[in-house]
């Protein structure tokens, strides 16, 4: 080997060694320059400064507690005892909570000396330890108060409105109302509303107890009182989640169904025609291309707002997706099967149906039923846009902005679904592909 191929070698070694000591810096300043422009794109110091972590909080507490009101109309001077405010949850009448008392001034006390009382006129007294008694008045739709300027951030004080919160209880007052909210942890009325003749009563009394409904048993009667809960509506929230996994069954097991003949045809070892192969993958890419969202909004303004326009959405998604999938396998099944099912005279049909199918099965039910598990997590998002589901319920909850504890409970039962879907499909694909997982 002369000098001159020796300094050849010695140059192209040292051009490659220097090209990966660019590539080795080039990576690592491409992905610190993107880092940046995320940083500065998406105004990561301004969402800081916007975080709040009160509201936070408050969130998460009302996820595992409930609030009563105390609530006094200005007008007609009616007050109204109610958990979270709703109707349903309405003390009858004759009833409160045994921390309000008084009849011509209303004394409501939250604990730890933080007491308010609704007093003639409209007038309003709170007390809280450490803080000079505050006086409010509601008078011609206006507030009038002793407070002053310089106030601590959890009091909020106009004309029109004034809210006050404490860590035992809130309390706001505009010219139209006056209102507290007393907290309590869990979930109030989960089992039975207050017109429930069972609200209150242990389980020991409704199993072993006298009959509390001469109408009805105990047992009975408990059972149906749950199921018909007008608050926490067990029996909607039931049948919204029959249509969350209905929804995602119907869309699976419907794009599977079509895609699979579908898929012979865009397979190149059995669709010998390059155009009919062509426009299959291309229809294959086009329906797929499109998210399921996408295809919701679309379905739901040809046919309407319902579970089985979510269903189509997934069906319509999932067959171009199965198609790929399907096509794919069918193109690596082995040839000699099906060569030995043709030894025997059978015709075409029957050499795909011995021959073929029994090869791609277990592929194809081990990506259907990992679909069926994913499409159950979609349809959650779709029947909220469709209008069906438990997707709508807990999209419900979330925009009322006041029942999180509600928001909480959905966000359970579709974890809890999404996981039994999970073991579902996995005991399934055992039992119909032989293993275990």
């Amino acid at each position: 080997m002369t000098a001159v191929d020796l300094n050849a070698i010695k140059r192209a070694t040292d051009k490659r060694f220097q090209g990966k000591r660019m590539l080795g810096f080039g990576i690592p300043a491409v992905v610190t320059v993107y880092l940046v422009y995320i940083f500065f794109a998406f105004d990561l110091p301004g969402l800081a400064q916007r975080a709040n972590l009160d509201n936070a909080l408050t969130l998460a507490s009302d996820s595992w507690s409930h609030k009563v009101h105390v609530t006094r109309d200005n007008s007609s001077g009616e007050i109204t005892y109610a958990v979270e405010g709703e109707r349903k949850g309405t003390y009858p009448v004759g009833q409160r909570p045994d921390w309000v008392g008084g009849t011509e001034t209303l004394t409501i006390d939250l604990g730890s000396g933080y007491i308010v009382r609704y007093q003639p006129d409209n007038r309003t007294e709170i007390e809280i330890p450490g803080f000079p008694l505050i006086k409010l008045q509601a008078k011609d739709r206006r507030v009038t108060s002793n407070l002053r300027e310089n106030l601590p951030d959890w009091i909020s004080a106009s004309d029109r409105r004034i809210g006050i919160t404490t860590p035992e209880g809130r309390i706001t007052m505009t010219g139209a109302r006056t209102e507290v909210f007393n907290y309590f942890p869990g979930w109030e009325l989960f089992w039975f509303t207050l017109d429930s003749p069972y609200h209150g009563q242990s389980l020991g009394t409704i199993l072993f107890g006298e009959q509390l409904d001469a109408e009805r048993s105990n047992i009975a009667g408990a059972v149906s009182d749950w199921w018909n809960n007008a608050m926490w509506r067990h029996k909607d929230v039931a049948w919204a989640i029959g249509e969350t996994i209905l929804m995602a069954f119907l869309g699976t097991m419907g794009a599977a169904i079509i895609a699979l003949p579908l898929a012979f045809l865009a397979a190149r070892r059995f669709s010998p025609f390059m155009l009919m192969r062509a426009a299959t993958r291309r229809l294959f890419d086009f329906v797929r291309g499109v998210d399921a969202l996408i295809w919701t909004v679309v379905l739901a303004r040809a046919f309407g707002p319902g579970p089985l326009t979510g269903a189509l959405a997934i069906l319509i998604t999932d067959t171009g997706t199965f198609g790929k999938i399907f096509s794919e396998a069918l193109e690596n099944v082995d040839q000699k099967q099906i060569e030995g099912v043709a030894s025997t005279g059978a015709k075409p049909l029957q050499r795909y149906r011995f021959g073929v199918i029994p090869q791609v099965v277990p592929v194809l039910l081990a990506q259907i039923l990992y679909f069926l598990e994913s499409n159950t997590r979609s349809a959650t998002i779709i029947g909220a846009i469709t209008g069906g589901g438990i997707g709508l319920m807990l999209t419900q909850a979330i925009q009322t902005q006041k029942d999180w504890e509600e928001v909480a409970y959905y966000i359970i039962l579709i974890v809890a679904m999404v996981m039994f879907m999970d073991w579902f499909s996995g005991w399934l694909r055992s039992k119909l592909i032989g293993r275990t997982d």
